[in-house]
């Protein structure tokens, strides 16, 4: 009895210590949090500023309802919600087996789309009544074959026959298939993609500077030699030289983004959206949000964008495999690409290019793939969090264990003392 009661007492104290630490233990959610407010909030300022620039467009332009191109985009964001939702909950792992059936199917449809012809401004990239972009889903298709190609062939990538042929093909057919409708920028991201995944995945240092030479004399060549590139370009070395010769759609960015100032002129009311900026609620969209709320407005979504790439490349770091980390790493590079990639054409640093503002510009095939994006990189998140939280259980159980053994083992001391001494 004397025994007992002691033992009794510590077990109670140990029992309310437990108790307490469960009582006090912060609430995880398993994903990202930071991920999603920031992917939220981007979205739902995306459709605000899609119905104050896309208004005019959808009237004078498109022949339609005001609010036409503002109700398109609210049900592919509905939709894209869903989609993410779905992928959040869909194991990553299970791209294994789908990559393959993934990277046909976007070929067959860039290649449709060559087939079908469906030529809006002066190039081919839509497959059904100016809707349906299949060089969008190129770029998520890629990032998931190459995450599962690279982590499954990591052993030979040192291997010219294993690394950088595979790599030139796979890059070669998608990239030739997008040129050819032509969709420059779609093309750059191609193989900027295939390079920075091979270089993550651990690709042979050789092989990466001879990508990167190549990369550079056939980007040179098709600035050079192609219509539309050598256009840009010229456009581009004329408006760094002298700001009053830059072309229409670098002149009228920058004067949105001027009139807009500081605090900008308020939604709704920018002027240049309405005189002549090109297409403003998709390519010009960065334009519009610097002249309706201003350089801190604007500087808010670069934050918030690099607030998606930083909480992307911390899932991408503590991913439980290999897999997790190449796939989050190559999502959240792609997007903030993208979305750095078209600021950078409205304040006139880079030569245009046709890169969507993610979740912000208009386009129903861009918002989809990017919300998708967001959902893959949520399930890497929770399988993370829960492989974390079975070792910490399993840590702790064995800890547990010890402090029992041990308690015995004392216990059982004092016993035996006590018999000696009677």
């Amino acid at each position: 009895m004397g025994d007992g009661a002691p033992m009794s007492i510590s077990q109670d104290m140990s029992n309310s210590r437990k108790n307490s630490q469960t009582a006090w233990k912060p609430l995880r959610l398993g994903v990202d949090i930071w991920l999603i407010l920031a992917a939220f909030t981007l979205l739902i300022f995306g459709l605000l500023m899609v119905y104050s620039a896309s208004t005019d467009y959808s009237l004078v332009v498109l022949e339609e309802a005001p609010s036409y191109m503002f109700r398109r985009q609210l049900v592919f964001a509905i939709g894209g919600v869903v989609l993410a939702a779905i992928l959040t909950w869909l194991d990553y792992h299970v791209y294994k087996k789908l990559a393959i059936p993934i990277i046909v199917v976007t070929v067959i449809g860039l290649a449709s789309v060559l087939v079908v012809n469906e030529v809006i401004n002066n190039a081919a990239r839509t497959i059904f009544q100016g809707s349906g972009q299949p060089s969008e889903a190129a770029k998520l298709a890629l990032v998931i074959y190459l995450a599962v190609w690279l982590y499954a062939r990591r052993e030979q990538l040192s291997s010219v026959s294993f690394g950088l042929l595979p790599l030139s093909i796979i890059l070669g057919v998608l990239g030739g298939l997008i040129l050819l409708q032509p969709d420059l920028s779609a093309t750059a991201t191609i193989f900027f993609i295939g390079g920075i995944m091979f270089f993550l995945a651990g690709g042979d240092i050789r092989q990466i500077v001879f990508f990167l030479v190549i990369g550079i004399i056939v980007g040179w060549l098709v600035f050079r030699f192609h219509p539309t590139g050598s256009q840009r370009l010229a456009e581009y070395l004329v408006s760094i030289k002298d700001l009053t010769q830059a072309p229409l759609h670098l002149s009228r960015s920058l004067e949105a983004l001027v009139k807009g100032s500081w605090f900008g002129v308020g939604i709704g009311r920018a002027d240049t959206k309405l005189t002549g900026l090109p297409v403003p609620p998709t390519d010009s969209i960065f334009a519009v949000i610097g002249e309706e709320v201003g350089i801190i407005g604007a500087s808010m979504v670069v934050i918030l964008n690099v607030i998606l790439l930083w909480r992307g490349l911390k899932i991408a770091q503590f991913a439980p495999d290999g897999l997790g980390r190449l796939m989050a790493a190559g999502l959240s590079i792609w997007l903030a690409l993208e979305a750095f990639i078209n600021m950078a054409v409205i304040v006139g640093l880079v030569p245009f290019a046709g890169n969507a503002l993610p979740f912000i510009s208009y386009g129903g095939s861009n918002l989809l793939v990017s919300l998708a994006a967001i959902g893959i990189l949520l399930n890497i998140s929770r399988v993370s969090s829960r492989s974390q939280e079975k070792e910490e259980r399993s840590l702790n159980a064995v800890i547990d264990l010890r402090r029992r053994d041990r308690r015995w083992g004392v216990s059982s001391s004092r016993r035996a003392k006590g018999a000696t001494g009677r």
